[in-house]
């Protein structure tokens, strides 16, 4: 049986397998690669105006955060290979919650307040064990399934506009750049599964090989810049809790931002279905438990070294499918290098000078992969009149929250914002309302049995 198993299994290192420190590096390098854990630290230093060097400590701070989460969940909490990184969600109620307080100076103090107590929320959420029961009352397999497609699907504009389209330089270049890095990371990954034996190692780095190439390309168009590289410092000391980090308590930033943390962790729950459908490996009450109560630890640290709040990535799920290696390990050694780069600005800028199209070619991959282990999540469920609502509408709903010009967003109440500022997060509460408000169609059938037994015996 084990054998058979073992033949079934894609992966070709397991959560648990052991791998030696040196290789565990190397592949942990390429989750680090592809997250781009510094745009949205950059994004709200923009927002906010911070100088130049407040941005850099800002980032550096969020790579140490991301690091020392990642460890946590992946080895002591979840103990699923899961990596951590700063969300997108709480980008406008940051900005919102730091320009309200911002008059008496006590604007990010404010931010970061709000955050902490937020993060105990999350902790007692797991603790008590409150969110998993609503996970196991409200995500039946179409549910979970509906939920990674969509982590997926959402992702993919940002990929191919933001990284591909929209980034600066030639568009034709651009376009170039991603195809070389994505058919590459395709390559490299069907030589593994080909070559099982010798050509495994192209199919456990494809990812970095892929980055590596793209780079290269770059290079040769004269389009990859190195030069903020040799200006930054080597090393770089962090900032301290209560040394350099302040906080703050006001009561309607708190409350926003435990909000902001409902819809966190609305969406986080997509990455942890879609980890373990990769991975192989059954979701347990005690994975979710436990899971929450990391992300919650991994907040309250971001908190804790002045950054924003972390959570699971979704696109290292992706990286887990293409490579085949889902060692917790390897996650750990990510998570050190997190650390390693937050406390080295030129290593930092060195991964932040990667171009923008050669990680849209090997994110839209990954993005695509995502959402095909959601399809295969839901391989057997009988879809019915039903289930086609509950899978068709909240993709509907990703796409339009994508695609709707932001002024209309930001035209709505502050609560309204935060849910829409996530379309993951929307279209997963979509999905499991319909789950539970639409009849079934078996239901209907034995109503209408029933009825007709009446009839007959009257």
């Amino acid at each position: 049986m084990s054998d058979t198993q073992a033949e079934k299994s894609k992966l070709t290192v397991g959560p648990n397998d052991d791998l030696s420190n040196a290789q565990s590096l190397f592949l942990g390098i390429q989750h680090v690669l592809a997250m781009d854990v510094y745009v949205v630290p950059f994004i709200i230093a923009s927002i906010i105006g911070l100088t130049t060097k407040e941005s850099s400590v800002l980032i550096q701070s969020t790579f140490i955060a991301a690091g020392i989460a990642t460890i946590i969940q992946s080895y002591f909490c979840m103990k699923l290979p899961v990596a951590q990184g700063p969300s997108f969600i709480p980008i406008g109620a940051i900005a919102g919650i730091y320009f309200a307080n911002n008059q008496n100076g006590n604007g990010w103090s404010t931010v970061l307040g709000a955050s902490l107590i937020g993060a105990i929320l999350v902790i007692i959420l797991g603790v008590t064990g409150i969110f998993n029961r609503l996970i196991k009352a409200f995500v039946p397999p179409v549910v979970g399934g509906t939920i990674i497609f969509i982590v997926g699907l959402s992702l993919m504009p940002v990929a191919l506009n933001d990284n591909i389209f929209s980034a600066s330089g030639d568009l034709g270049q651009n376009i170039l750049l991603a195809m070389i890095a994505a058919s590459s990371l395709v390559l490299f990954a069907m030589i593994g599964s080909r070559f099982p034996g010798k050509g495994r190692i192209f199919r456990i780095s494809s990812v970095i090989l892929a980055l590596v190439i793209g780079c290269l390309a770059a290079q040769f168009m004269g389009i990859l810049d190195l030069s903020q590289v040799s200006n930054a410092s080597l090393i770089s000391v962090p900032q301290l809790p209560f040394v350099n980090v302040h906080f703050s308590f006001d009561w309607s930033s708190i409350l926003t931002m435990m909000i902001i943390y409902v819809v966190l962790m609305a969406e986080t729950t997509g990455t942890w279905f879609a980890v373990s459908n990769v991975c192989e490996t059954p979701l347990t009450d005690d994975n979710i438990n436990k899971g929450v109560v990391g992300e919650g630890i991994g907040c309250l640290i971001s908190s804790m070294l002045g950054t924003t709040p972390v959570t699971g990535y979704s696109t290292n799920a992706g990286i887990i499918s293409i490579t085949g290696v889902a060692s917790k390990k390897v996650f750990v050694a990510a998570g050190a290098w997190f650390i390693v780069f937050g406390l080295s600005g030129k290593i930092s800028t060195l991964i932040s000078s990667i171009p923008a199209p050669v990680i849209g070619g090997v994110f839209v991959i990954v993005c695509g992969i995502i959402s095909i282990s959601g399809i295969k999540v839901m391989k057997d469920v009988e879809i019915s009149e039903k289930e086609m609502y509950v899978i068709a509408i909240p993709m509907i709903l990703t796409l339009a929250l994508t695609l709707i010009p932001k002024e209309f967003i930001q035209s709505l109440p502050q609560f309204m914002q935060y849910l829409f500022s996530s379309s993951v997060a929307t279209a997963s509460i979509a999905a499991i309302l319909l789950n539970r408000l639409l009849p079934s169609e078996k239901v209907n059938e034995n109503e209408y049995s029933i009825k007709n037994k009446k009839k007959i015996s009257c």
